[in-house]
C-alpha cells in the first residue's frame, strides 16, 4: 500500500466520522423517544421520524468515503502509483461532511429531543417539530455537495 492509498483510506475515514455524530443524535432522541413512549405509547409514529432525522449524516458519510475509494482507485483501478498529493487532497475534500455532519448530527439530535417533549406535549405540533430538526440538515447537506464536488473533481 502507497502513502497516497494511506491518504485516501484516512479521508474516507474522516467522511465516515459523521456516523458518530449521527449515532449520538438518533441515541439522543431515542432516550427521549423512550420517555415519552412510557407515558404514551400511541406516539410512536411521531417520535420514529424526529428520532431517526440525526442519522442522514452517517449517510452523507457513507456517500463520500465510496467516492473517495473510487477516486483512489480501490474499487476496480490500479492503486499501486497512487501519488500522495492525490491522497492529501482526497483528505480534503472529506474533511467538510466529516466535521460538519458529525457536529449537526449531535446538534440536530438535541433539536429532536426538544421536539419530542414538544409533541409530548402538544401533538399537533409534529409539523413544525420536523420542520425545526431539518432546518440543522441544511449545513449537513451543504458540506456533503462540498465533498462529494471535489472528489467529484479529483477523479
Amino acid at each position: 500500500m502507497t502513502i497516497g492509498i494511506f491518504y485516501a483510506l484516512a479521508g474516507a475515514a474522516i467522511a465516515m466520522s459523521a456516523g458518530i455524530g449521527s449515532a449520538i443524535g438518533v441515541s439522543r432522541a431515542g432516550q427521549a423517544s423512550a420517555a415519552l413512549l412510557s407515558k404514551d405509547p400511541s406516539k410512536f409514529g411521531s417520535v420514529l421520524v424526529l428520532q431517526l432525522l440525526p442519522a442522514s449524516q452517517s449517510i452523507y458519510g457513507f456517500v463520500v468515503a465510496v467516492f473517495a475509494f473510487l477516486a483512489c482507485g480501490l474499487m476496480g483501478g490500479d492503486v499501486s502509483a497512487f501519488p500522495p498529493d492525490q491522497g492529501l487532497a482526497i483528505i480534503a475534500a472529506c474533511i467538510p461532511v466529516g466535521i460538519i455532519g458529525l457536529v449537526s448530527a449531535i446538534l440536530q439530535g438535541n433539536v429532536a429531543v426538544a421536539c419530542i417533549n414538544l409533541v409530548g406535549k402538544q401533538e399537533g405540533q409534529m409539523g413544525k417539530g420536523i420542520t425545526m430538526t431539518v432546518l440543522v440538515e441544511i449545513f449537513a447537506i451543504f458540506s456533503f455537495i462540498i465533498s462529494l464536488l471535489a472528489l467529484i473533481f479529483l477523479m
